[in-house]
């Protein structure tokens, strides 16, 4: 037996728990026992010590040597019904003169689902449609699968030769059970589908965040991955954060910035890694400055600065944004914003909403933007309406088309950006 699809989520077999029977003669003190009553009792001995319950079972497997009761092709179900298990769960005997239990643990490791083997398929799929297109553009880092299937319910990147899973909570109208059953598929069929180490498989629950939640450490692992973009090396953390330090949706924002940047003084607000400012440095930026209230995440910008050769002139300010801008007097030719939606950091002098604070926010950043500067502001925000005076106020420009990229177009409200001026 196998429970909650164990058996069903990888290619190897392993045995978590066994029961078995003495072994049984013709005359011995056993022999009047039916094998099916034998079965039976080994079925509810593997539920008691694996601590499973029946409703958990999806699927039953016994093995047996040649019988001669009149029912013996009915074992399997037998031991099922008796055991507890639904009889709308399959069951399947086996029987082999010898080593029946290796052909038992054989087919278990082949039993794949057919929903499983649909997802498997969609990855392929995906990694086949996407493959010139990565190859053209030197991508190391992208999504190849974004809740594609509704059932199967994930976000999965590959960051080179790893991949990172991100499972997003189920609605409370489908049942646990499934939905965890359903990621067991998944998990199993991703290793092959995408040719990866199953050891190179990250998993993680995404959940709507709240605070700073999103961006609280969840492990200590504390293990980089260098990977390249657009020329530069940036480190991501797969295991440790929520996010892994690069957000692969605004990659095209990124090399847009490259482009632009040369003789640039760049400001980068919510810098995070200060991914964007690595990508500015490297377009010939005359200067970049990069702000964020972490000093986790400016220290990881400047390994990701210093990882490219990039120290001098590259300004690393730990501050509340809005406090930051009141008190700044610098000017600058190219600014990038992607603040989050929501924040109450306590070192903050207050809460800050993307919605009810997006006035106030542009309207600092863009007192501090040089004449014929541009400021390039985005969010991810699903419900965020543009204030319409900003729109009065300045020469605005919805770009949002042009900065997602084809891993990211089944999904074209992955975020919204906008190019703002001032009017001429």
């Amino acid at each position: 037996m196998s429970s909650g699809g164990q058996y069903l989520a990888f290619s190897d077999v392993a045995i978590v728990d066994a029961v078995r029977t003495p072994w049984v003669d013709l005359g011995g003190a056993l022999g009047h026992i039916s094998p099916i009553d034998l079965g039976i009792k080994v079925g509810r001995e593997v539920l008691a010590r694996a601590a499973t319950q029946p409703g958990q079972v999806d699927s039953v497997l016994t093995g047996s040597m040649a019988q001669a009761s009149f029912d013996a092709y009915l074992l399997p179900r037998h031991v099922g019904l008796y055991s507890g298990v639904a009889q709308s769960v399959p069951a399947l005997g086996v029987q082999r003169i010898c080593a029946t239990g290796l052909e038992l643990l054989r087919q278990a490791a082949q039993h794949v689902s057919e929903g499983g083997q649909m997802f498997a398929n969609r990855l392929q799929k995906n990694l086949k449609l996407m493959g010139k297109w990565v190859r053209r553009e030197g991508i190391d880092c992208y999504r190849v699968y974004d809740a594609d299937m509704p059932e199967y319910s994930l976000a999965i990147d590959l960051y080179h030769d790893w991949v990172h899973v991100q499972e997003y909570a189920a609605p409370k109208s489908i049942d646990p059970e499934k939905a965890s059953a359903r990621l067991f598929d998944a998990l199993a069929a991703i290793p092959q589908a995408l040719n990866i180490d199953k050891n190179r498989v990250v998993i993680k629950r995404r959940e709507r965040q709240s605070g700073t939640k999103q961006y609280e450490r969840q492990s200590a692992q504390g293990q980089f991955l260098e990977v390249s973009e657009g020329g530069v090396k940036l480190l991501v953390n797969l295991t440790d954060y929520l996010d892994t330090g690069l957000f692969l949706d605004h990659r095209p924002m990124r090399m847009r910035i490259q482009r632009e940047a040369s003789g640039k003084r760049f400001l980068n607000l919510f810098a995070y890694t200060a991914t964007a400012s690595v990508h500015a440095a490297k377009g010939g930026a005359r200067s970049t400055t990069s702000v964020d209230l972490s000093r986790t995440y400016l220290d990881w910008a400047r390994r990701n600065l210093s990882l490219n050769g990039f120290s001098d002139k590259n300004r690393l300010e730990q501050g509340d944004v809005m406090a930051w801008l009141q008190a700044n007097r610098d000017e600058y030719d190219l600014i990038f914003i992607d603040p989050p939606t929501f924040s109450n950091s306590k070192r903050m002098e207050g809460i800050f909403d993307v919605q009810r604070d997006q006035v106030e926010l542009i309207d600092l950043a863009m007192a501090r933007l040089a004449p014929g500067g541009v400021l390039y502001f985005s969010n991810n925000f699903r419900k965020f309406v543009l204030d319409e005076n900003l729109s009065q106020r300045y020469a605005v420009e919805d770009i949002t088309a042009q900065t997602i990229d084809q891993d990211f177009a089944r999904n074209g409200k992955i975020h919204r950006a906008w190019k703002i001026m001032a009017r001429a």
